[in-house]
């Protein structure tokens, strides 16, 4: 799953990037990879058909999935302001990301796209009055630190600075999203998900299409003629798009959502040593160091609220367990040594 995880983010980026060199129009390619979601909910109900013991017809599932959004299921009302706002910060987050990567390498864009996390924390600290915890300060720190010297490791050009701006732009799209969600919405089970994501990638082709259109005739962006498109580029970057979302909203199924996470930082380095076979990156020091801080804090806002408490019963146990050794080394001893490992025992139950 790590892998899968890792391999479906880090492709579709090299690809997006590929694909943006022959196909100057990121919003048309954002549209087009988000279309793709419509597949969420039909995915979702074979996989229902094939386990669920009670098999239910799609408009009975249908209907059972849309309590999510209140008992009187998806209105119109509900419809502008549960989802389309969600919508919206969907396309921007893809949108600003794709227009980062015209203009800095995949490298520093997935690194500092990790600082999502970091936004995340921030953000329901202050929205969702989550609890305090002053490692996850540490690590927001350190990914503000990692964006500051991985502006300066480019010596502050215009070029690279604004391709910095757009990341970091996408990765507070992507945290105010996931924030509002919970705050909105709540938490969503499988099928409820899979039909919310289908809804807005079937709202971004029926409301979202005429954009595209605009733009093209206003010359904004440059489509060309359909025969000339790169459509394996277009279409691997919406499949490896949609994997990485079907992984990351559906893989809690199979194993932990640190371990997902962890797939999402593990991308950083698969996209340096492309960009490193590719002569598109200079690795010196400072931004060898930005990638290490913003992925150090990364790794850091993984850890679980109690891990303070866990690090001490797991010193606990392994304390316990080398007390019978010393025990029996001192069992043959004098009494006045068997008092004294009795009441270091004693010491370290405490």
């Amino acid at each position: 799953m790590v892998m899968c995880v890792c391999s479906s983010w880090a492709g579709s980026t090299q690809l997006a990037k590929l694909a943006l060199k022959q196909f100057d129009a990121p919003f048309t390619l954002t549209w087009f990879a988000t279309s793709w979601n419509c597949l969420f909910f039909p995915l979702y109900y074979i996989g229902h058909l094939c386990k669920s013991p009670e098999r239910q017809t799609p408009r009975q599932r249908f209907r059972e999935c849309c309590r999510f959004f209140g008992d009187d299921g998806l209105t119109p009302k509900v419809f502008f302001t549960k989802v389309a706002p969600f919508g919206l910060l969907w396309i921007l987050t893809n949108y600003l990301y794709l227009q980062a990567l015209r203009k800095i390498n995949t490298t520093d864009a997935s690194a500092l796209f990790c600082c999502n996390k970091a936004f995340v924390f921030l953000l329901s600290w202050i929205v969702l009055r989550d609890r305090f915890m002053g490692v996850r300060i540490v690590a927001a720190i350190l990914a503000i630190a990692g964006i500051v010297m991985m502006t300066y490791a480019d010596g502050f050009h215009s070029h690279s600075v604004i391709g910095i701006t757009l990341v970091v732009a996408s990765a507070s799209m992507s945290a105010l999203y996931k924030v509002l969600f919970k705050m909105v919405l709540g938490s969503a089970k499988f099928g409820e998900a899979a039909l919310f994501l289908s809804i807005v990638g079937s709202a971004n082709f029926v409301f979202i299409s005429f954009v595209p259109v605009i733009l093209y005739f206003t010359r904004v962006e440059y489509i060309g003629s359909p025969e000339n498109l790169p459509w394996a580029y277009l279409c691997g970057v919406a499949g490896l798009l949609f994997a990485f979302n079907v992984l990351v909203n559906f893989g809690i199924a199979i194993t932990y959502p640190t371990l997902i996470s962890l797939g999402i930082v593990l991308s950083v380095p698969v996209n340096a040593m492309v960009d490193l076979y590719t002569c598109e990156i200079n690795f010196n020091t400072v931004r060898l160091i930005a990638v290490f801080i913003i992925c150090l804090g990364f790794l850091m806002l993984l850890l679980p609220e109690d891990w303070d408490q866990c690090i001490i019963q797991l010193s606990t146990k392994l304390r316990k367990r080398d007390e019978p050794a010393e025990g029996g080394v001192e069992a043959g001893a004098a009494t006045g040594l068997n008092w004294r490992g009795r009441a270091r025992t004693s010491t370290f139950a405490h």
